[in-house]
C-alpha cells in the first residue's frame, strides 16, 4: 500500500494559489514520488539528475522553463540556479497560479548561488522523513489534542523498546523498507557519504572531506544539546568562519536542524543559543555506532535518542500548519524546557521528554516554573510531559503525562 505523505495536501492548495511551489528536503526523503502523487495530466516533470536534461537547463534556461498550461515539476533544481531568474521573470509576465513546482535537495534561501529569493511568488514546503504516522497511515492530529488537552486514556503498543525500535529505523523511504539493522546502518553510512561525496560540490566547495565526515560525526553527538561551536572547533583546529561554514552547508543540506529559543520576554537570563538535532535518528544511531541492548541501559544516550525522535515527530506536525511555531527554553539558572510550541493567538504548550515509563509531578517542576515566572500569555499553558508508559496521567491542571505514541496516534 502507498504511504500518502502528509504533505501532498499541502502541494495541492499551494498550486492553486501560487505561481511557484518549492519543495524542499533532504534526498532520499521521497520528493520525487510525492511529487509523482500529485501530478495532473498536464503536468511536466523534469529531473536535473539526469545529466541530457541538466545539460539541457544550463544551456538555455530560458527555453527549458517556456511551458503554456499545467504546472512544470522541476527536480533538485539547485543543480541548475541559472533557472531561478528565468522562473522569476516568467512567473511576474503571467500570475496564474501553479506555473511550477520546484524541489530541492538543498535549502534554496541559503546557498550563496540563488540570489533571486522570489519572495511574494512562492510557497516553501519541507518534506522530512517518513513520519511514524505517515508509516502507519495515520492523520496528523497530535496538535489539535496538545492544545484541548485531550488524549486517549490509554494508548497501547509502544513502550521505550518499541519506541527505540521506531527511532534506530529512522524514517528515510528505502530504509524503512530494509528488514533489519545491519542493512539499515549501511544504507545510513553510505547515504552520508554520497550526500558529502556528491551533493555538497552543488552548494559550495570544500576541499576538506574528511573534516567534514567527522565533523558530522561530532555533530550528531550534540543531538539534542545546545551545541558549543568553540569546543567544537578547538578540537577540530579549525577557525569559527570555517567550522560556521561547513555548519551552514550540512544545515543547507538538512542533515541538521536547530531550534530556536523562545525569547518573547524581557528576562534578561534568557539564552540565546539554539538546540542543535539530526534530522533522523536512523541517521543519528548508525554512524555513531550505537546498539539498541547498550541504549536501553545508558541513561544519557536513551535521553538523547528519545528527544531527537520527538523532535523530528513535532517538526513534521509544525510544518504542516504555520499557525504553530517551534521553540526551546533555557535561562543562565538552569531553567529549561525540552519543548515550547506556539500557536499565533499565544496560546502555548509545553512539552518534556522522557525515555523512561515512569513519571511524577517533578518531572513538571521546570513547566510549573516557566508557567509562573516567564509566560505571560492569555491564551493559557498546558505542560505535557511525554514518556514511554501507555497511560495518560494527570497531575493537576493544565498538567498531563502523555505517552509519546499519541505523536503519532489520531
Amino acid at each position: 500500500m502507498e504511504i500518502i505523505r502528509w504533505q501532498a495536501e499541502s502541494i495541492k492548495n499551494a498550486l492553486k494559489k501560487r505561481r511557484v511551489v518549492v519543495l524542499t528536503g533532504a534526498r532520499q526523503t521521497g520528493k520525487t514520488t510525492l511529487l509523482n502523487q500529485v501530478l495532473e495530466k498536464d503536468s511536466i516533470f523534469m529531473s536535473l539528475d539526469d545529466n541530457n536534461t541538466l545539460t539541457s537547463a544550463l544551456s538555455d534556461p530560458k527555453g527549458f522553463i517556456k511551458h503554456s498550461d499545467g504546472t512544470m515539476f522541476i527536480d533538485e533544481v539547485q543543480k541548475a540556479p541559472n533557472l531561478i531568474p528565468e522562473i522569476k521573470l516568467a512567473v511576474d509576465k503571467n500570475n496564474r497560479p501553479g506555473q511550477f513546482c520546484i524541489t530541492g535537495s538543498a535549502n534554496l534561501q541559503t546557498l550563496p548561488i540563488i540570489t533571486d529569493s522570489m519572495a511574494g511568488r512562492n510557497k516553501r514546503i519541507r518534506l522530512r522523513p517518513l513520519t511514524t504516522g505517515e508509516i502507519l497511515y495515520k492523520k496528523p492530529k497530535f496538535l489539535e489534542h496538545a492544545f484541548a488537552m485531550d488524549f486517549p486514556r490509554k494508548i497501547s503498543g509502544f513502550d521505550k523498546e518499541q519506541i527505540f525500535n521506531l527511532a534506530f529505523r529512522g524514517g528515510y523511504p528505502e530504509a524503512v523498507k530494509l528488514d533489519n539493522d545491519k542493512d539499515r546502518k549501511e544504507w545510513h553510512i553510505d547515504y552520508i557519504n554520497d550526500l558529502l561525496n556528491r551533493d555538497l560540490k552543488d552548494i559550495m566547495n570544500i576541499r576538506r572531506q574528511n573534516e567534514l565526515k567527522e565533523l558530522v560525526l561530532i555533530l550528531a553527538g550534540w543531538s539534542g544539546k545546545f551545541m558549543d561551536a568553540a569546543k567544537i572547533g578547538a578540537g577540530m583546529a579549525l577557525s569559527k568562519q570555517t567550522l560556521d561554514s561547513y555548519i551552514n552547508a550540512l544545515e543547507s543540506l538538512y542533515v541538521f536542524d536547530r531550534v530556536n529559543p523562545w525569547v518573547r520576554t524581557d528576562y534578561e537570563r534568557v539564552g540565546k543559543s539554539a538546540k542543535f538535532y539530526a534530522n533522523d535518528t536512523g541517521f543519528m544511531t548508525s554512524i555513531l555506532g550505537w546498539k539498541k541492548e547498550d541504549i536501553m541501559r545508558d541513561s544519557d544516550r536513551s535521553g538523547k535518542l528519545m528527544e531527537t525522535f520527538v523532535f523530528q515527530e513535532l517538526a513534521a506536525h509544525i510544518d504542516l500548519n504555520r499557525e504553530y511555531s517551534l521553540y526551546q527554553y533555557r535561562d543562565y539558572k538552569k531553567h529549561e524546557v525540552d519543548f515550547l510550541i506556539e500557536r499565533d493567538d499565544g496560546a502555548m504548550v509545553g512539552i518534556e521528554v522522557k525515555a523512561s515509563h515512569s513519571v511524577s509531578k517533578e518531572d513538571f517542576s521546570p513547566q510549573i516554573w516557566f508557567r509562573e515566572n516567564i509566560y505571560k500569555g492569555k491564551k493559557g499553558y498546558n505542560a505535557l510531559v511525554l514518556y514511554s508508559g501507555e497511560d495518560t496521567l494527570s497531575f493537576g491542571d493544565g498538567l498531563l503525562a502523555v505517552p509519546t505514541a499519541s505523536l503519532w496516534m489520531d
